[in-house]
């Protein structure tokens, strides 16, 4: 036995407590879970590296945690998901992603920019978009017809060219009536979907996919409506001045009408979850959702169900210190009767990285993992008004 110097075994000195004292547990008998090396030589496909990264640390565990919750929302049967989308993610060429989560049956809602859209329809359309060159000024671009979105071009062609696409759709929108723009997608998909191609509002349509747009006259798309309206009051007056025009400017479009909707999906909803790309507008007018039901039970004497969001995968860069919505946590959201806390079954996973990255690797590897179990995804029938 080893002694020290006085006599006393290292054990018997390990034994004694000292003001610096500490237990020596082994995590083990604590409960926790151990962690695993990744080996990539035992990693056939995606889904098996998601899963072994689930077991390392940092940003790849957050990212196979997300694997996790994904699959567990999808393949709830008392689940409603709602996909939010911010960011100029059609521009990045994610549009397939968004139509493969939506044809196999993992979303039953979408809320989105309009901008989001927008680039999305030019690419259903036939047109395409251009890798930037870094030698050329924006200047110049703006001389040659090439709005830029980081490193990517935009062509104001593309959208002068979807503008009249659209025009036909407009000129079909009801004008006894007040819409908003949930239904006008729906008409756009419906005028698209007979083509067969893959797209946003083409699939979302055949699928009977709702896509709320919040904040529709921020962008491209609304402003389209709005010049189109605008032609048409020009016709019935073609002596009027813009100034008269524009102060009497009127539309059937009604954004409450979307408000109104989407609480329906939520309160007809057993669970909610919620997969969040970015932040912005989308995410925060989806998560309104519960409160606003709460509002009205609260203030009007109703008894409305309310379904806070159980499941949550955030894929986000945005950090949570500046104190912007992009960047809270789904914990923060907790405060606000947005989300179930995780003590009372709430499930979420937040990953802090850029969505173009680590958004096709998450859908990949939770498609090859259902496919390889030969399950597929269940949802509640809502049956809400189309």
């Amino acid at each position: 036995m080893a002694r020290g110097r006085l006599g006393e075994s290292m054990s018997e000195k390990k034994s004694k407590p000292t003001s610096f004292h500490r237990a020596a547990n082994d995590g083990n008998t604590d409960g926790l879970t151990p962690l695993t090396t990744l080996d990539l030589g035992s990693v056939a496909d995606i889904d098996e590296l998601l899963a072994g990264m689930a077991l390392t640390s940092f940003g790849g565990r957050n990212l196979g945690e997300a694997a996790e919750v994904l699959e567990s929302m999808v393949l709830d049967p008392e689940c409603t998901v709602v996909l939010t989308l911010s960011g100029a993610m059609t521009v990045a060429k994610m549009n397939l992603v968004i139509v493969e989560m939506v044809e196999r049956g993992w979303v039953q809602g979408i809320v989105s920019t309009g901008a989001l859209m927008t680039h999305g329809l030019v690419e259903l359309a036939g047109m395409q978009h251009f890798k930037a060159k870094r030698d050329l000024d924006d200047k110049t671009l703006f001389e040659q017809g090439y709005n830029r979105v980081y490193d990517t071009y935009e062509p104001e062609k593309n959208l002068n060219d979807l503008s009249d696409l659209l025009h036909e759709v407009f000129l079909k929108m009801p004008t006894d009536r007040r819409w908003a723009s949930r239904e006008l997608l729906s008409e756009i998909g419906a005028h698209l979907a007979p083509s067969g191609k893959r797209g946003i509002m083409s699939t979302c349509y055949r699928e009977g996919v709702p896509v709320y747009v919040p904040a529709f006259s921020d962008s491209e798309l609304a402003l389209d409506m709005a010049v189109s309206f605008l032609g048409q009051q020009i016709e019935d007056d073609p002596d009027a001045d813009l100034e008269s025009l524009l102060g009497n400017f009127q539309t059937p479009f009604d954004p409450f009408l979307d408000l109104a909707h989407f609480a329906e999906l939520v309160s007809k909803s057993p669970k909610m979850g919620i997969v969040t790309i970015g932040g912005g507008v989308p995410r925060n007018w989806a998560q309104q959702a519960p409160p606003f039901l709460d509002i009205i039970n609260f203030r009007l004497g109703r008894e409305v169900p309310i379904p806070r969001y159980q499941y949550g995968v955030r894929i986000c860069p945005e950090p949570v210190h500046w104190g912007g919505l992009s960047g809270c946590t789904y914990s923060e959201g907790v405060s606000w009767g947005k989300f179930v806390p995780k003590d009372e079954g709430g499930r979420y996973s937040e990953v802090y990285a850029d969505a173009t990255i680590a958004w096709p690797i998450l859908v990949k590897a939770v498609g090859q993992r259902l496919d390889k179990a030969q399950k597929t995804a269940c949802s509640p029938d809502l049956k809400l008004r189309r």
